[in-house]
């Protein structure tokens, strides 16, 4: 489970920007939480980001994506990966442009997550390709005492207690994280489960038009059963599907007045193929616990459909394993308190200086410092300009619209 995303100097975000999946500590929506263990803190199921267009809510998703890419791709490409499904692509590792000193400082990255009753903490900073430095820490959940698994400073490695073996080689090429060397050679127990849960969080753009022809086909009965009845569920009325190796085309079967009937999924509206190829692989990181990043969820889905999708995260019922869902969103039919609690809200936004910057809906105040109401409309008051990431509906009509 992801519990904290820092950042800087990243496309956009020119400060160090925090993304805490942790829950606060507020009543609503007790019952969605991933539960800590051991004193530790609850975690959140769901975050959205919304805001205007160029405010930064894709470039928060991409921060994200190039840390696990970075990574998993040296990994994958020699096939030394642990899973045997990974959902991911590259990100460019860019800094802020528009100050002429950023340019020439290093992008960082710093990330919190859980596996296996442990908390890792991973740093890395890169700067024209290279890694300055880089460094891996484990806990207990809810432990106090930190253990150093490596600490890299440009070429000068240390290794922690827990892989402090003879053999271990310290020479890395300096493109290389020294994370991803140690997986690629050598079997470590620690590395192991770091590098699965990197290995394990799925990068969705459906901002890029053909991620929607993308389609994970399974064949295992019951979770082509479990894809089909979710349509279902979601008035996308089809009895069965079928892939034609030699056509390399996907057929949707529907039952009309008893006859079958079949149709390329090529025909089918955006709607329903955004869905075919959505929901396979949002039941396959609700069946597995894995993290799931997708950038434009809402593009092409009624909003319904939308909610559906939000709620199966938020059901601990279906979400037994952990998994979490990150997105973005310009569908504010689903910014209310029936949908989200307020620190799964996130804005960002777009400074003075054209550099981005990430609150939650929690962390805004009044005048009298007191937190939005759980009971507010959200999508109103986020409309009226009450919560800094202003759609620009104001300006476009005219300062005195209400």
């Amino acid at each position: 489970m992801l519990c904290h995303f820092s950042f800087k100097n990243f496309k956009s975000y020119k400060s160090e920007t925090e993304f805490d999946l942790q829950a606060a500590a507020i009543p609503e929506y007790e019952d969605t939480l991933l539960k800590g263990s051991n004193s530790a803190s609850d975690i959140l199921p769901v975050s959205v980001i919304y805001g205007p267009n160029g405010g930064g809510k894709t470039n928060l998703l991409q921060a994200l994506a190039c840390l696990i890419s970075n990574i998993v791709r040296p990994v994958a490409e020699l096939e030394k990966n642990r899973e045997s499904m990974i959902f991911q692509h590259s990100v460019t590792c860019q800094p802020f442009l528009l100050d002429e000193t950023s340019k020439s400082e290093p992008t960082e990255f710093q990330i919190y997550f859980r596996r296996s009753g442990n908390e890792y903490r991973y740093y890395l900073s890169i700067l024209s390709g290279e890694i300055v430095s880089e460094c891996l820490y484990w806990k207990s959940v809810g432990g106090r005492r930190t253990g150093t698994v490596f600490e890299r400073e440009g070429a000068e490695i240390t290794l922690g207690a827990s892989i402090k073996k003879s053999g271990i080689n310290k020479l890395v090429n300096p493109k290389m994280p020294y994370l991803s060397f140690l997986a690629i050679n050598y079997d470590l127990t620690v590395i192991a489960d770091v590098m699965r849960w990197f290995e394990s969080c799925i990068i969705q753009s459906y901002a890029v038009p053909e991620i929607d022809r993308r389609i994970l086909i399974v064949d295992e009965e019951n979770t082509k059963s479990r894809i089909i009845h979710a349509l279902n569920d979601l008035d996308i009325d089809i009895s069965d599907y079928r892939y034609n190796e030699e056509e390399h085309q996907l057929y949707i079967r529907r039952i009309v007045d008893g006859n079958p009937y079949e149709l390329p999924f090529s025909v089918e509206s955006d709607g329903t193929r955004k869905l075919l190829a959505a929901l396979p692989i949002i039941l396959f990181s609700l069946q597995e616990g894995r993290l799931l990043i997708i950038d434009e969820l809402d593009a092409k889905l009624h909003p319904k459909l939308l909610r559906y999708i939000i709620r199966l995260f938020k059901n601990t019922e279906v979400n037994k394993k952990g998994a979490q869902l990150i997105f973005t969103s310009h569908d504010l039919t689903t910014m209310k308190n029936t949908v989200f609690r307020r620190d799964e809200i996130w804005f960002a936004a777009l400074g003075s200086e054209h550099d981005s910057s990430i609150y939650s809906l929690y962390d805004i105040r009044d005048e009298n410092d007191k937190h939005v109401n759980s009971t507010a409309a959200f999508d109103k008051q986020y409309l009226e300009g009450r919560y800094g990431a202003d759609p620009y509906l104001q300006n476009m009509l005219g300062g005195d619209w209400k």
